[in-house]
């Protein structure tokens, strides 16, 4: 752990006290049945649209109300959060559909069990991470992403993308949870697997990396969701830079430290000056290209938990700064404000299918929370 002094920076609590009042004002709009998950808003009238808990992004809701819950110490956000949390336990009984489980589960139920220790979350998390492992391939040695057809991946080939990195936590936290041991060495073989294959000689991410399901040779690098195969894809930068730290955190293995200093480096110096990533470093309309705020507050949260983990003084003081700089611009001119009930706007979710362009979506808003968290609660040494 780094000793460092904090640097004056700004204080996150109006802008959690703001995330707090967005989340009642969301709460107070939705509707008792399902779908009444809140995804994204994408037009003026401020509406969410709202999805069940098969959705990738189900479990950004109630982990949303967790932290707020975390925050405030409001029981009704203790109680709200409980209840969106258990409409997703469906997911721990029934086979995987994708990789999505940690986002969805780990998010949800996780941060439940850390502020409530209640041991019915703590059967669902691990039951969870169970139907996670069951996408590993032993030839690959990573998980399967999509168990389907998707454009470019080849199927019945195996793919992986770099978004799978941030759902090892929950098979980590499960094998030292009472799960079984196997599954740390599933995340440690994925975080390895994908660190020799899914990045270029500049530590770029690609999106996703296709593999021979039968002998794990590498076949391809390719985009989904970013400009191009060879373009650095904001949002995919920033799971690297936040799957290593953890990976890190999780195992000790100094490697995946060194790893998440690369790949945060790429990506801090090809910022705008305001922090705040266009949603593809590489797009040719860029400056006037969309932003992602998402990628911002994800980046933030990693650098936050980066920023304790280096020996090196001034590495350590360098990610806190620059963490608290995102945040605090993120705070200035990002925030949905009167707009609508979310916290962030200019969000970008998947612009080649022109889906959720210049939109609000849920998980910014868990990691833009997340990281106001962190901010608020790191220590001085």
């Amino acid at each position: 752990m780094a000793c460092h002094q904090k640097e004056a920076v700004y204080d996150p609590q109006k802008d959690i006290e703001y995330c707090i009042a967005q989340a009642k004002k969301t709460l107070m709009s939705l509707p008792i049945d399902t779908p009444n998950i809140p995804r994204n808003i994408t037009d003026a009238s401020g509406k969410w649209k709202l999805v069940n808990y098969k959705d990738w992004t189900s479990g950004f809701w109630p982990g949303i109300l967790w932290y707020a819950y975390q925050a405030s110490g409001d029981d009704s956000l203790k109680y709200a959060a409980d209840r969106c949390s258990r409409e997703l336990i469906p997911l721990s009984q029934e086979p995987a559909i994708d990789h999505d489980l940690g986002f969805q589960v780990f998010s949800s139920f996780g941060n439940g069990y850390r502020l409530t220790k209640d041991t019915s979350y703590k059967q669902i998390i691990l039951a969870s991470a169970d139907t996670l492992a069951t996408l590993f391939n032993p030839h690959v040695g990573t998980i399967l992403s999509w168990p389907r057809a998707v454009p470019n991946m080849e199927w019945p080939q195996h793919n992986t993308i770099i978004d799978n990195m941030i759902n090892l936590e929950l098979l980590f936290w499960a094998s030292k949870n009472g799960g079984d041991s196997r599954l740390y060495d599933i995340a440690v073989s994925h975080a390895e697997k994908t660190m020799k294959n899914h990045f270029r000689p500049d530590y770029t991410a690609y999106h996703a990396v296709v593999y021979d399901r039968e002998t794990g040779e590498k076949i391809k690098g390719i985009t989904h969701q970013g400009y191009s195969d060879g373009s650095m894809w904001a949002r995919g930068q920033a799971w690297a830079i936040y799957g290593y730290t953890m990976c890190y955190r999780e195992t000790g293995k100094q490697e995946f430290l060194d790893f998440a200093e690369k790949v945060a480096k790429v990506y801090l110096d090809r910022l705008p000056d305001d922090l705040v990533p266009y949603w593809d470093f590489d797009d040719p309309a860029v400056p006037n290209a969309p932003r992602d705020a998402s990628a911002a507050a994800v980046t933030a949260s990693a650098l936050l938990e980066l920023s304790g983990l280096v020996n090196n003084q001034g590495k350590a003081a360098f990610y806190y700064r620059k963490a608290a700089d995102m945040l605090a611009s993120l705070s200035t001119s990002y925030q949905s404000g009167e707009a609508n009930t979310a916290f962030l706007k200019h969000v970008t979710g998947h612009k080649p299918n022109n889906s959720e362009v210049d939109a609000s979506i849920n998980y910014a808003d868990y990691y833009y929370l997340e990281a106001l968290l962190r901010l608020k609660n790191s220590t001085v040494e």
